[in-house]
């Protein structure tokens, strides 16, 4: 699935990037445990739709979600993925085998450690994209010895691209401007409710050519179903923030278009982001979400939402 809302611009990627992809967190677990034939499901019908991109960690489920990838990607048709998994922290098990804690690793040593043991479970000898996973509060750690390690991990090939994966555009602006990078992740940050990766993070991708995946476009599902018991970034939705997603809705509706539609497409609208990936944890939700980004929107629906202050006029020329 490489079509599009609007084109990309320059990047620095040496591959293209499918515009839509599937964020594995709920394979692993994330919210309510997924069963393997609902996982097995889920990659099925990703196959069908056409996607091809899968983004994973290992933290996602203690390791869950890339073992998962590994076991049911080819058994679902999907022989030629593009997969990008994360690094910076360590899966400590107990010694009865239990998943045990998580711990920061940002050592070259650790770095490796953790990429070698991505490569276990997802039964690869790379991986397309690694990511430093949420490196926000280290950056001496990042300075020191962490970038150093994903960049020579990239020169020996056992990754094609390097970044940085976080919830927050400041420290990843940051990080961008320092650092040769190839493609940055941003989690809820921008999206119809949250143009905050818009004031910094995004123009300068715009000007160095980093790739942008954008994440969390839903801001942890109240985008796809604006109900008193949805979350908003991780946590119960505040009332203000309801009623806002419903006013979003509300004007969606208006133009006979879904909501979800216009929240997985909203990210296109920058000319820096090359994917959106969104999580899925079911066959039902990935035909969902794939019928979303292909659902037509008329630019009346986006002018409307920038009068409404859902879309910053600019994005739309």
């Amino acid at each position: 699935m490489n079509g599009s809302p609007t084109s990309g611009a320059r990047s620095r990627l040496p591959f293209a990037l499918p515009r839509l992809g599937i964020g594995t967190a709920p394979l692993g677990g994330l919210f309510r445990e997924v069963t393997e034939r609902e996982a097995a499901a889920t990659l099925e019908a990703a196959a069908g739709a056409g996607i091809t991109y899968f983004d994973t960690a290992p933290r996602y489920g203690h390791g869950q979600a890339e073992e998962r990838l590994g076991r049911l990607l080819a058994p679902a048709g999907i022989t030629d993925p593009v997969i990008s998994t994360k690094t910076g922290w360590l899966l400590r098990p107990e010694p009865d085998g239990s998943p045990g804690t998580v711990v920061t690793d940002w050592t070259e040593r650790g770095i490796r450690a953790s990429l070698e043991s991505s490569l276990a479970r997802l039964g690869r000898s790379s991986v397309d994209i690694l990511y430093l996973h949420d490196a926000d509060e280290y950056p001496e750690e990042v300075r020191r010895t962490a970038y150093p390690a994903v960049r020579r991990l990239r020169d020996e090939g056992l990754v094609r691209a390097i970044g940085f994966g976080m919830n927050h555009s400041g420290p990843l602006a940051s990080y961008v401007a320092e650092f040769d990078v190839d493609v940055v992740l941003i989690a809820g940050r921008f999206s119809l409710l949250d143009h905050d990766a818009l004031e910094t993070l995004l123009p300068l991708c715009a000007k160095t050519g980093t790739a942008v995946v954008v994440g969390g476009v839903f801001n942890t599902g109240l985008l796809a179903d604006p109900s008193p018991g949805a979350m908003f970034n991780y946590r119960p939705v505040p009332g203000e923030m309801l009623a806002r997603a419903r006013r979003c809705g509300e004007i969606c509706a208006e133009f006979e278009v879904p909501l979800a539609a216009a929240a997985i497409q909203f990210p296109f609208l920058h000319a820096a982001v090359s994917s959106v990936v969104v999580g899925c944890r079911s066959a039902a939700e990935v035909t969902a979400n794939a019928a979303a980004y292909r659902f037509p929107i008329p630019d009346g629906l986006w002018r409307r939402l920038a009068e409404a202050g859902f879309v910053p006029p600019h994005l739309l020329g």
